[in-house]
């Protein structure tokens, strides 16, 4: 296995700069294998990542060296992804506990209305979800405890979910889409799951005579009267662990069991992870890969997906009202 080693010399002054570099060097996930020489696994982005690290070092007067290296004696590929497991499993851990602390302290005050009251647990939760993703970002090989502290945010989620489907506040749930028709919502073109899903959203809910347009680059300069999404710098995009559409959803205050449970297929699709792995998720991508595959037209897979998505949230529908 291929490696990257950051073999550095940092000044003894300022003491700063070397805690500096030690932090940089955590948050980038490498782990300290000998007295200043870190490691990373080959790969793209740990390559840029060490490179500016690099160029940090210099500028601060001191020395380092990026090289590509496999061992042979000594250590070993498996001792020093144990080392990278070591390390994540402790962030896991924090996490871990900080989750079963808001699960086990979170309840609403006798004086607290329902909405502040949920609004604080959702800003806790994010706070955590956030640590999450963060740690996951750097865990390169996949450590076991990752897919515990998971479990425990779905839970999370799961409550905070069940908790808000039963507030009354109907003028809360419409506020996110008051001002949203008579746009046009603009998105990269050969639109897939996320980018179609989000379209029958704002269909459904916002706009149903919503127009499309839809660009090459995944950077766009917005004109009057519209509105990105699923791009980059757009008004609704991805957010943390959060695909568009469930970023959508919750900008848009829907508030609905059933939608929620077509926000886990999408997200599961979009975003790779099988992060809730319902058993209709296959089928749905099944279904969107033979809409995308026997056409080009964006709002021609729009249309098609859109009936799709009506069906799939019907059937949830029906599952929690039967």
């Amino acid at each position: 296995m291929n490696w990257l080693l950051l073999i550095h010399q940092i000044p003894a002054k300022p003491t700063y700069f070397r805690a500096k570099i030690w932090r940089r060097l955590q948050q980038l996930g490498a782990v300290p294998i000998k007295q200043s020489v870190y490691a990373m696994p080959h790969q793209e982005q740990s390559l840029e990542d060490l490179t500016w690290i690099v160029k940090e070092i210099a500028d601060g007067g001191g020395e380092a060296t990026m090289i590509e290296a496999r061992f042979i004696e000594g250590l070993s590929d498996q001792q020093i992804i144990g080392l990278f497991h070591a390390a994540r499993r402790g962030d896991y851990e924090k996490i871990l506990s900080e989750t079963h602390a808001l699960r086990d302290e979170w309840h609403c005050q006798a004086d607290e209305s329902a909405t502040d009251c949920l609004l604080g647990f959702r800003a806790r939760l994010e706070k955590i979800r956030k640590q999450f993703t963060d740690v996951v970002r750097i865990d390169f090989f996949k450590t076991p405890e990752q897919l515990q502290v998971q479990a425990a945010l779905n839970d999370l989620e799961t409550t905070f979910i069940e908790h808000r489907s039963t507030e009354p506040a109907a003028s809360e749930k419409s506020s996110g889409i008051s001002g949203l028709t008579g746009k046009t919502w603009v998105t990269r073109e050969n639109v897939y799951v996320d980018r179609i899903a989000c379209a029958w959203l704002i269909r459904r809910y916002a706009d149903p005579n919503a127009r499309f347009r839809f660009v090459t680059s995944s950077q766009n300069s917005p004109e009057p009267g519209e509105i990105r999404y699923d791009m980059a710098e757009a008004e609704y995009t991805h957010a943390m662990d959060k695909c568009s559409f469930e970023v959508m959803i919750e900008r848009f205050g829907l508030i609905d069991p059933a939608l929620a449970q077509v926000a886990k297929v999408i997200h599961d699709i979009d975003l790779k992870d099988a992060t809730f792995g319902l058993p209709e998720t296959a089928g749905v991508q099944a279904l969107f890969d033979g809409i995308t595959a026997t056409t080009n037209d964006d709002l021609e897979r729009i249309d098609r997906a859109g009936a799709v998505l009506d069906s799939l949230l019907a059937f949830f529908k029906s599952r929690s009202n039967p």
